[in-house]
Parts: structure tokens; sequence; C-alpha cells
């Protein structure tokens, strides 16, 4: 009996995440040189590309995201605001490009652009990114192909939209959405010409077998993330995850190294949680093919090491920022 083109996709994918499973769990040493192999084989050595994130629009998200201070069902302490003027962004980005970002990216706490105006007003926020000779990209929440194709119009590089977990443990994180939602957001972009920006986040109580499973849905995606994020979770008092425990170091590396060796031509940016991180485990998280990092005080709503810290590191490593595009 000739298999079924659906049993031979489930053997591929069993198949995959053998693999997967049996690279992160080889000798520590020996996955952070295979994956700095594969890393020098598609990036420069030593350069690391420097980010900005803004936060445009801060809380009153009717989202339920466990993580999330910026959740209007928690009671967290942050701060709220609506959307920034267009001088106040072209003031931002030309800050963070005179601090060597060559990113400038903007998040939205929405769970979809709710009007008209306010999504034009993104789309001039994007103009004046772009005309600041920078990469721009947003984080709006779930958007249809009609918006997609404006924000490609606007000139937009980049859109962010994480899968956030391995399918199976999405529900225990988000309940207000799914995570089929995500993919039609990010199907919609890829359409559009839009680079895909998609990870997650570690630490929100998930298992290693969901860890891996979180790695090999990012490697089947039909349209490959042009970067991947890697957060670790920064609990935040009054969300359902306040009190989760700190990712382990080597965990987060061989997470990195696992996703750089399967996804070698991605950026793999190293965001939320850097502030807690030691140097030593920076400096291994670059090793194992991190590339790109968020600068500033701010990574939204959560604290993140300054500009002057960072250079300090970038320097103590011997690790060079990223030139200024002088295009986009």
């Amino acid at each position: 009996m000739m298999p079924t083109l659906q049993s031979e996709t489930r053997q591929t994918e069993t198949q995959l995440g053998e693999q997967i499973r049996a690279c992160y769990h080889q000798p520590f040493i020996d996955l952070v040189f295979q994956a700095q192999t594969a890393h020098r084989l598609y990036h420069p050595k030593n350069e690391v590309q420097l980010c900005t994130l803004a936060n445009i629009k801060s809380g009153n998200c009717s989202e339920d995201c466990a993580y999330c201070p910026q959740s209007a069902r928690y009671n967290t302490d942050i701060e709220k605001w609506d959307l920034p003027s267009l001088d106040e962004i072209r003031q931002q980005a030309q800050e963070a490009k005179a601090n060597g970002s060559t990113r400038f990216c903007m998040g939205a706490a929405w769970r979809t652009p709710p009007h008209q105006k306010a999504f034009d007003h993104v789309l001039g926020m994007v103009k004046v990114v772009v005309e600041e000779e920078m990469e721009a990209c947003v984080t709006l929440g779930m958007i249809n192909a009609e918006q997609a194709v404006a924000l490609k119009a606007a000139g937009l590089t980049a859109y962010n939209h994480n899968i956030d977990t391995a399918p199976s443990y999405y529900p225990d994180v988000i309940s207000t959405r799914t995570i089929e939602d995500r993919f039609e957001t990010l199907k919609c972009v890829a359409k559009a010409g839009i680079q895909v920006c998609c990870g997650g986040i570690l630490g929100m109580g998930e298992t290693l077998a969901h860890r891996l499973e979180f790695i090999q849905t990012l490697v089947e995606m039909e349209d490959t993330p042009e970067s991947v994020p890697i957060n670790c979770l920064v609990p935040v008092e009054g969300t359902p995850m306040a009190e989760q425990p700190p990712v382990d170091p080597i965990e987060l590396v061989r997470t990195i190294a696992t996703v750089r060796v399967f996804m070698p031509e991605a950026k793999i940016r190293l965001s939320a949680g850097r502030l807690t991180m030691s140097d030593e485990t920076q400096a291994l998280c670059f090793m194992a093919g991190a590339n790109s990092i968020f600068t500033g005080e701010k990574l939204l709503t959560t604290n993140n090491p300054g500009m002057n810290r960072d250079q300090e590191l970038l320097a103590k490593l011997g690790l060079t920022p990223q030139a200024a595009i002088t295009s986009v």
C-alpha cells in the first residue's frame, strides 16, 4: 500500500522534530560551535544590528496575554498613552539613529488597529522613519491583506507578529485569539512583500518539549521569518505570570543556538530580559548566533540596559554595530 501525502508529511515533521531535539541536546560546546559555524556562512562575523523599539500606544489592550502588563484585564502600574505626533516619532527616530540603531520598530497595544484614522496615522509614522533612512518595523496586532499592502506602500521593512510559544501551549497563554489568527496575519504580511519578524518568549511555564515545538513551528513556517526575536519573560506584578522563575541561561543559549542551526539566514534578535542577563550570558548568546539587540532604557513597558551599557558590552566583546544604511 502506497503511503499517502499526509502520512509522508507527518513522517517528515517527525524527522525534523527528532533532528531539532538531537541538535538541542548535543554537548553544549559542540552545539555552540555548530551554531557559530552556520552563522558565519550567512552573516558578517562580530557584527550586531542595533534596533530601537518605540511604544507608540501603551495600555488598555483588550487581549488577555498572560505575560503582558498592557492588557486592560490586569491591574498593572504602567503608564498609558495614545499615538504620538509625527514630529515626536521623527525626533525619536533621529535619536535612535544617532545612537547607532539602523532599525526603528513601533509597537501599539492593539488587538487590531481600531479604526482607519489611527491606521493612517501609523502609515505616516512609517513614512517618517523611512525618510530618516532607517528600516521601519511595526507590530500592531492582527492586520488584514489590505492593511499589509498599505504598510508596504508606505515603505515598511518588516512586520513583527510573534507566535509567542508552541502551538500546543498557546491556549495556556492567550485565550482571546488563536495561533491560527497569528498565522493568518503573517500570511498577509508575507504576501504583501514585507519581511516577517516572528519569534517568541521563553520562561512562561512551558516545558522543554514546548520550546522544541516552538522552534520546529518557526522552521516549518511557509514564509520563513527574516528575523526571530527571542525574549525572556520579564515578570510584571499584576499579570498572571508575575511569579514565573527566570529562564536558565544555558537553556536560553541552547535555544538560540538551535534556532541558528535550523534558520541560518535569519537575524536572531536577543530581545526582552537582557537587563538581568550577565555579560557572560549575553556573550554566549552572541556566540550562539544572536546578532541583533534592542537598545534604549525601555523595551515597551519593561526596563532595558541603557545605550551606554550596551556600548560598553559590545566594546568589551569586540563586537561592531551594523553600519547605518543609506537607503531602504
